[in-house]
């Protein structure tokens, strides 16, 4: 239900800037892929002990995440917009303490919130106007 409210409220917003909409889902989506990519990685080297290497894709992970929340648009994007900013907070928060903490737990709950949004964004394509050519 939350996906499907938040893929309504991402389409309204996409229609409502539709000059080159698709390109930015697009960009979306591959920002949120790369997002869990490096979720999936720190994982992997927080269980085989590889700090450093954990500590670089908790790092990218984390700018990705402050990448999409700079891009949000407060004035387009209403309450979702505000409520999206609250979670990307939250997530940076989380992954500043996965990191410190090792915490694989505490990374799966971001992974999991992470790919519920990335699931919702798969359903925007389909709530925007197609382009004509």
């Amino acid at each position: 239900m939350l996906n499907q409210r938040a893929a309504a409220s991402y389409g309204s917003v996409m229609l409502e800037t539709s000059v080159g909409a698709s390109d930015r889902v697009q960009l979306i989506h591959m920002l949120l892929d790369g997002l869990l990519e490096s979720l999936n990685a720190a994982e992997g080297h927080i269980k085989a002990s590889a700090i450093h290497e954990k500590s670089h894709h908790l790092n990218r992970a984390g700018r990705i995440v402050l990448g999409l929340q700079g891009s949000l648009d407060y004035e387009k994007g209403g309450d979702l917009a505000r409520n999206l900013s609250e979670l990307y907070g939250y997530v940076t928060r989380m992954l500043l303490q996965v990191n410190l903490k090792n915490d694989l737990n505490l990374l799966r709950e971001v992974k999991g919130l992470m790919t519920d949004i990335r699931d919702a964004w798969e359903t925007v394509p389909s709530l925007l106007p197609a382009k004509s050519s």
